[in-house]
């Protein structure tokens, strides 16, 4: 089975634990993404989703001009190195209901991995099995 790594996202964009969740939206909505990883001076410390956004902003009713992003985010995200098997993660994904996978390098945030992601390998992988 192929890595990870073949299917990621390199280098994704990420934000940090002290800026705006209005600032987090406007990256998410400038970039077409849905999940930024969160750093503090550079180390993962969490991950935010648009869904995060979404769930405070309605349910919360927090202002995301003044609410920072470490209040919204998830912490201990779901972490992969890049030579990890694709199946293994989305097995793992699929059994906790995980949106994404970050992964990890020597330096720090490599590659996002996503649902979508997962469909591009599926896709791959059933068009290879049909050959």
């Amino acid at each position: 089975m192929p890595a990870i790594s073949r299917y990621m996202t390199d280098s994704p964009r990420t934000i940090d634990r002290l800026a705006t969740l209005t600032e987090a939206e406007r990256v998410m909505r400038e970039q077409g993404i849905r999940h930024l990883p969160v750093v503090d001076a550079g180390t993962l410390c969490g991950i935010l989703s648009q869904r995060d956004l979404l769930l405070l902003a309605n349910n919360l009713g927090m202002d995301p001009d003044t609410t920072l992003v470490h209040a919204a985010m998830t912490d201990h995200p779901f972490v992969v190195t890049s030579d990890t098997p694709v199946d293994e993660v989305v097995e793992i994904m699929a059994e906790h209901k995980y949106g994404s996978v970050v992964v990890m390098g020597r330096d720090g945030v490599d590659g996002i991995f996503t649902a979508v992601d997962a469909c591009r390998a599926l896709v791959d992988v059933l068009a290879r099995a049909t050959s």
